[in-house]
């Protein structure tokens, strides 16, 4: 059974998104004092003592043309409440009411969605005239609340618990990766294209777009179901990020905190899909993105989008491959596919090649494969002698999972050259068919019995 949803709404900078990351017991939404930071409608997992509920952060509700890119945060904002259960409407309780709260009263009781009013930003009582005031939006009795200072949230709880089930369920507990489902980061540059790929998976205007570069500020997950060509449903959870351009080009504090938090997003994912503008090509700053991708041990995808539109497709398919091959030398072969967000062409494939390669990267490799593997390695290319000394390699064992993790035991193992060590990886993603995913490998030597630092 669905949990019930509570969409906060309200102007701009009366602490919406501080709620929220109060709810969901993290800092998931970016907060500043600027106001219009939150422009998609954000979702997470609130609780609040033993209530358990769908929360979502929406856009500052603004009187705008519904083309303008504050009339499509409106849009969102309403789509949120028409699909919530309770719509909590937060107003600045030391400001009191302004016109733009009005006009928010009005639009809200023309809606079925039922709304309870609290006054914000009242630690101690700051905002107790405020909460007077707000009896005049004819929500019933309006409450204070300090969502920054954890204040007034028993208040909250009474106001939501007629609204939501409080059946006793127990947490569900995390889903193995086969019946979990894939957790997908689509990244890139501003307007290469992000959001309107996510808008075309789901099919429906989730993600707000449009000719602006850098509309997605937070990244925004959402949960999906992928019905697959052979007609098999998956569970999907696609995380749409904000754009990340070259850290010398980014000064504004607001842009710092967006990149962060898609940073974040990229440790978060399983699978990260890096999405290029075919109509300009591979450059530097992507492949900054992608070795990123890697150095956090996620599985990477490149996506050509706006194929439909790509000049001499074939040499720039080409030229793509060749560069990524060059700079990207430590996991070779990286899918590179071609989409088009527009028409949605390739998108199917895109997501079964993120299925395939989720499977790669969660691979565990049985003792007896990894080491017949290990001998036949180290046979064929027996490790080097510096000094005249031998390196023995003695076994091999997996550590973990995701990314695949596994530890070489051995005496002199610190002299090891790091092209050996490449040469065992690359051996090991070929001959294992841990496919193109990155690896961790480290060299361990026993302890010596007789090696006392101590003095002893």
């Amino acid at each position: 059974m669905p949990q019930p949803t509570v969409a906060i709404v309200g102007r701009p900078n009366v602490g919406k998104s501080t709620l929220f990351n109060r709810l969901v017991g993290k800092r998931v939404a970016l907060v500043d004092d600027r106001p219009g930071v939150t422009r998609d409608r954000r979702e997470g997992e609130g609780k609040l003592l033993d209530l358990n509920f769908r929360v979502m952060d929406t856009a500052g509700f603004e009187d705008e043309d519904p083309n303008s890119l504050p009339g499509r945060m409106r849009q969102q904002t309403e789509a949120a409440v028409r699909e919530a259960d309770v719509a909590l409407f937060l107003i600045d309780g030391r400001e009191g009411l302004t016109p733009l709260d009005e006009e928010i009263a009005r639009w809200l009781r023309s809606e079925s969605t039922p709304v309870i009013v609290a006054a914000n930003k009242a630690e101690g009582r700051a905002g107790e005239s405020g909460r007077l005031e707000a009896y005049a939006l004819g929500f019933g009795e309006p409450f204070a609340l300090s969502a920054e200072h954890g204040e007034g949230l028993v208040d909250l709880f009474e106001a939501l618990r007629p609204f939501i089930d409080r059946e006793d369920e127990e947490e569900e507990e995390e889903e193995d990766v086969e019946g979990g489902p894939l957790k997908i980061a689509i990244v890139g540059r501003p307007n290469a294209g992000k959001s309107t790929l996510v808008n075309k998976m789901l099919g429906e205007d989730r993600m707000i777009t449009g000719p602006e570069a850098g509309i997605t500020r937070d990244s925004i997950s959402i949960d999906w179901q992928w019905t697959s060509p052979d007609g098999t449903t998956k569970p999907v959870r696609l995380v749409d990020t904000a754009g990340l351009r070259k850290r010398a080009k980014v000064d504004d504090k607001l842009e710092k905190l967006s990149a962060a938090d898609t940073r974040r997003a990229i440790d978060y994912a399983e699978v990260v899909v890096l999405l290029l503008d075919a109509t300009r090509g591979l450059e530097a700053q992507d492949l900054k993105i992608a070795d990123q991708v890697l150095q956090e041990g996620r599985a990477l995808i490149i996506a050509l989008n706006k194929w439909d539109v790509a000049e001499h497709a074939s040499s720039l398919f080409n030229g793509v491959k060749a560069a990524l091959e060059e700079g990207l030398s430590q996991v070779k072969g990286i899918p590179v596919l071609t989409v088009s967000a527009k028409t949605g062409k390739g998108i199917d494939q895109l997501l079964g090649a993120a299925m395939e390669i989720r499977d790669s990267w969660s691979r565990r490799v049985s003792t007896g494969e990894l080491n017949r593997w290990f001998e036949r390695a180290i046979e064929a290319n027996p490790p080097p002698a510096p000094g005249g000394k031998r390196i023995k390699l003695r076994y091999i064992t997996q550590v973990k999972t995701r990314p695949p993790s596994f530890v070489i035991f051995g005496t002199r193992v610190d002299q090891l050259p790091t092209s050996y060590q490449r040469y065992l990886l690359n051996s090991m993603r070929r001959d294992l068919k841990l496919g193109p995913v990155p690896l961790r490998l480290t060299m361990r030597a026993p302890k010596n019995p007789y090696d006392r630092k101590d003095g002893q």
